[in-house]
């Protein structure tokens, strides 16, 4: 009897477990990909949380690069239309819509503590509320929506680029949230795991493995950065 729930089929798996036998390989994987892919959207949908939090309780955006949360916006908004346009299934890509909504709420909470915000900042915002709804909906040129999402990594490397600067610069990472880091890291690492079960694109699975080595840099400059201060702290107490 087939027991599918959410894409995943079970049947294999139990049939094996019930004549007392370990699930192989080829049962196994898809399995583990599909479940793997609806914790990494489920844990998608508060992975921004703890950076909102930290900027509100400080009221602060110190150490944060503004740029690089702006490219952040534009890089989800290509890549989730891409995904969604190529039909693949909802467990290989759906973190990027919550992802893309709480990074529009996080550009929002960074323009507020960044009064007076300028003339550019505001055509910039105004360019991307015209064109991404025309990318979300596909309505474009199939090579030119190819040409989007091959330059999507350039993007979500230029995102991260800055920060990574600022913090080097800084010798800090200011405000920026280590939980947060953590997930976007972390995530990224099972992503490519679920993309290569779910026989995602070879681009998709590049960019995942840019996230990696871009979140990473950025996970060891909290951890390399913040031990000093808190040595600080524990002197002064």
């Amino acid at each position: 009897m087939k027991m599918e729930i959410l894409g995943m089929d079970f049947s294999c798996a139990l049939g094996s477990l019930s004549n007392g036998k370990v699930p192989d390989k080829d049962c196994l994987l898809p399995l583990m990909s599909k479940l793997l892919g609806y914790c990494i959207v489920a844990a998608s949908t508060t992975v921004k949380l703890p950076q909102i939090l930290k900027i509100l309780k400080h009221r602060s955006i110190r150490g944060l690069s503004v740029a690089a949360f702006e490219l952040e916006v534009v890089g989800y908004t290509i890549a989730l239309s891409y995904c969604i346009h190529k039909g693949l299934p909802f467990s290989a890509f759906g973190e990027l819509a919550f992802l893309l909504i709480q990074a529009i709420i996080l550009i929002a909470i960074i323009y507020y503590y960044s009064q007076p915000i300028g003339t550019t900042t505001w055509i910039r915002a105004l360019l991307y509320c015209a064109i991404a709804p025309t990318i979300l909906a596909g309505q474009i040129d199939p090579v030119l929506f190819e040409a989007l999402y091959a330059s999507q990594h350039a993007i979500f490397f230029c995102a991260r680029v800055p920060q990574i600067w600022e913090n080097y610069t800084n010798k800090s990472t200011g405000a920026l949230s280590f939980l947060t880091s953590f997930m976007n890291f972390a995530g990224s690492i099972v992503r490519v795991f679920t993309s290569t079960q779910e026989k995602a694109p070879t681009s998709v699975i590049l960019g995942s493995v840019i996230g990696i080595v871009m979140n990473g840099t950025i996970l060891a400059q909290i951890l390399l950065y913040q031990k000093p201060q808190a040595n600080k702290e524990k002197k002064a107490e």
